[in-house]
């Protein structure tokens, strides 16, 4: 199956090409010009892998939880391409392609989440996949949720950002602390690719991006 993916959940635009097993993958540090880099990054990418966009039998994005915008970008360009060429989509949670960057079975991922909080999730890596510990969810990083265990890893931009606070709180937890780690398409599109193979690919209509939060701003009251 030849997918393609694609990820503007923080401030890097990165995308993916699967072919039947075989990854080709670009990024950019974007800022806030994902809606400008993306289409042209994916004629480039197809363009220098020989691949005609008819070949492919597949879109998959990065669902969030991150940026609304980011968010907003992914889905609809998903949406657009895929009414476009009649093929299914699915959506891959940011966290969960966090932890399948990483290089263990236990993962505490965590993103930046502004106004103090993190989008947090704890996945164990079994036979069929990633189970989640704790599924998505907002918290601050002091209230970030317990796990059993010592030999977790933490990453992502909350580890980052707090990693003072959440290496207290997961004092008996961690083992080791990646830094610098974002979603990227890459882990997205191995993540689709066995959603596909499983039969989760659904109409472009049902795509839907996941925020998490329902506001991104706090009010002056608030501050």
């Amino acid at each position: 199956m030849n997918i393609i993916a694609f990820d503007t959940s923080t401030e890097y635009c990165s995308l993916a090409l699967w072919l039947n097993g075989n990854i080709i993958s670009r990024e950019e540090l974007a800022g806030q010009r994902h809606s400008e880099l993306l289409l042209p990054m994916l004629q480039t990418m197809l363009t220098e892998a020989g691949v005609a966009l008819s070949q492919i039998e597949g879109i998959a994005f990065g669902a969030g939880p991150g940026s609304f915008t980011g968010l907003r970008i992914a889905c609809g360009i998903a949406q657009g391409l895929a009414f476009a060429r009649d093929i299914p989509v699915v959506g891959v949670s940011t966290l969960e392609a966090l932890a399948q960057q990483v290089d263990a079975s236990q993962v505490l991922a965590a993103l930046d989440a502004r106004m103090g909080e993190l989008y947090f999730a704890a996945y164990e890596k079994r036979e069929i996949g990633w189970f989640p510990v704790h599924a998505p969810l907002l918290c601050r990083p002091e209230t970030a949720p317990g796990v059993i265990g010592d030999g977790w890893t933490g990453c992502g931009s909350g580890f980052d950002l707090y990693q003072s606070v959440l290496s207290n709180v997961y004092s008996e937890n961690l083992q080791q602390i990646i830094p610098d780690c974002y979603p990227h398409a890459r882990e997205i599109v191995q993540l689709a690719a066995i959603k596909f193979a499983n039969g989760e690919g659904r109409a472009a209509e049902e795509a839907l991006p996941v925020y998490i939060r329902n506001k991104v701003a706090l009010k002056e009251s608030e501050r």
